[in-house]
C-alpha cells in the first residue's frame, strides 16, 4: 500500500499530466490563436457567471431530487432510510424553489430596468482560427 503523501503526489502528477496533454496537442496544430483578446466587457463576464450558476444549481437540485427518489425506493421500508430520502427530497425541492425564485427575480430586474441578463440566451464560446 502507498502511504498518504505518496497517494497525494501520484494523484497530483496524474492531474498535472491530464491538464498538460491538451496543451501539447494544441501546440502541434494551428488551433492556437495568434493573439488572445483580453476580456474588456465585465458585463458579459457577470452575465455568463449568473447564467452558469443558475443552470448548475437547477441541474444539481434536479439530480439530488432523483437521488432522493432512488434512495426512497431502495430503502425498502427502513425508517432511517426513508427519513434520509425524505430529507434529501425536501432539500432538493427547496433548492429548486430557490433557483426558480432567483430566476424570477432576475427576470423582474430585466423587465423593470430594461437590461438583458439571461433573456438573450446562453452563448457557447468558440475558437476562431485564422486561415
Amino acid at each position: 500500500m502507498l502511504s498518504v503523501p505518496k497517494r497525494i503526489a501520484a494523484a497530483a502528477l496524474l492531474h498535472a499530466t491530464a491538464l498538460a496533454a491538451p496543451m501539447a496537442v494544441f501546440a502541434q496544430t494551428d488551433l492556437v490563436p495568434e493573439t488572445i483578446r483580453p476580456i474588456n466587457d465585465i458585463v458579459k463576464v457577470v452575465r455568463g457567471a449568473i447564467q452558469f450558476i443558475l443552470v448548475v444549481a437547477f441541474v444539481l437540485a434536479f439530480i439530488f431530487l432523483i437521488i432522493g427518489g432512488i434512495r426512497w425506493i431502495v430503502a425498502g421500508g427502513d425508517e432511517k432510510g426513508v427519513a434520509g430520502a425524505r430529507g434529501m427530497i425536501t432539500a432538493a425541492l427547496i433548492g429548486l424553489v430557490i433557483v426558480l425564485v432567483a430566476y424570477a427575480i432576475i427576470r423582474l430586474v430585466e423587465v423593470f430596468f430594461e437590461v438583458t441578463i439571461i433573456s438573450e440566451g446562453v452563448t457557447i464560446p468558440t475558437l476562431n482560427t485564422v486561415n
